[in-house]
């Protein structure tokens, strides 16, 4: 979105451009300088002062060493996708006070400094998606005051640690889809009571656990396609209070019987909770059932299932009342037992 409002400043035949510093093209009148694939390997010095937006993307920075910015003060937007970035040194984005959106997907970033952070206070927007993050360690992130807007999509995290997004109050998007998470745990995602929108879709999702939500009072969309879960629980979903939050659930391999048929009628029947993609929620368990829909097949489940508890329970009735009945008939004929041997005892005397 960033590469096509530059496109159209560039296009515009109201606004000059000139060639600045390392050859990249400065537009008058605009603050806007575009470095984008011009071969760079290194952030280049002698930028203009008054630079709002900056585009670098598409160059082999590799590594954005120690106060790379420095003196960029009214920077708004900086975009560093496509660069391969494997290293950010500390205090990188050190006197960006007021930037606003920063773009560093498609790179190959595996961690981020502790200090990540610390100058990027005003960031509403961050993309670090398409990198090689494997874990998220407190408090890199803890800073982004401002942060509205986090993708963290299509990297290698395996677990959403405790503190990981401590500090982002105002954080109302955040995107994880296609990483390696395997569990939702009880803290994995405290303290964002105003998040709207979590996207978790084609993760190694097992569990969620009873309480991993709680804390998310203003969610309207969860999206939990394309994981691997098996089974859910009615409760994980309680505490969501929002007027309205859509769920996301196909994709998962389930494992279909009357306990997930009820989660799901459940689910269906609160009215702020909404299965945006509950026709295409398919059973993978068991065999005979693999690949048709739960829609379809639900009430099945059931009837089944009620069937096979009404067998049983007619099953164990009846042989219990034959039970009564043989001891009844035992009592009965011990019984008249004892009434025959007292009346051969009297007629011998």
């Amino acid at each position: 979105m960033l590469a096509v409002a530059l496109l159209l400043v560039m296009l515009s035949p109201v606004r000059g451009s000139r060639l600045c510093t390392h050859h990249c093209q400065c537009f008058e009148h605009s603050d806007l300088v575009d470095c984008r694939a011009r071969g760079f390997v290194s952030v280049p010095h002698g930028l203009p002062h008054g630079t709002w937006l900056l585009d670098l993307g598409g160059n082999t920075l590799t590594e954005i060493r120690s106060r790379a910015f420095a003196g960029l003060w009214s920077l708004r937007i900086l975009v560093l996708s496509e660069s391969g970035i494997k290293r950010i040194d500390t205090q990188a984005f050190f006197s960006l006070t007021f930037l606003e959106k920063l773009d560093m997907s498609r790179n190959e970033i595996s961690q981020l400094p502790p200090d990540f952070s610390e100058s990027l206070a005003s960031v509403r927007e961050l993309r670090l998606d398409h990198n090689t993050l494997e874990v998220l360690r407190p408090p890199c992130l803890e800073s982004l005051e401002s942060l509205e807007k986090l993708d963290l999509s299509y990297n290698r995290i395996e677990a959403l640690e405790h503190g990981s997004f401590r500090g982002l109050s105002r954080l109302r998007h955040l995107y994880l889809q296609g990483n390696h998470i395997r569990a939702l745990h009880e803290r994995s995602l405290p303290m964002l009571p105003g998040l709207e929108v979590l996207l978790l879709g084609h993760n190694n999702i097992t569990r969620v656990e009873g309480n991993a939500l709680a804390s998310l009072h203003s969610l309207s969309l969860l999206g939990l396609e394309g994981n691997q879960l098996r089974r859910l629980k009615f409760k994980t979903f309680l505490g969501l209070h929002t007027s309205g939050t859509h769920l996301q659930l196909a994709g998962n391999p389930w494992s279909c019987d009357c306990d997930l048929h009820r989660v799901f009628s459940k689910l269906l029947s609160v009215r702020h909770l909404h299965v945006d993609d509950y026709r295409n929620v398919t059973c993978h368990e068991p065999k005979q059932l693999a690949g048709a829909s739960l829609a379809w097949v639900d009430s099945q489940l059931c009837i089944a299932e009620t069937v096979t508890v009404l067998v049983i329970t007619i099953t164990v009735l009846v042989t219990v009342f034959s039970a009564l009945i043989m001891a009844e008939r035992n009592r009965k004929k011990k019984k008249a037992k004892g009434w025959a041997q007292c009346e051969a005892e009297d007629q011998e005397k």
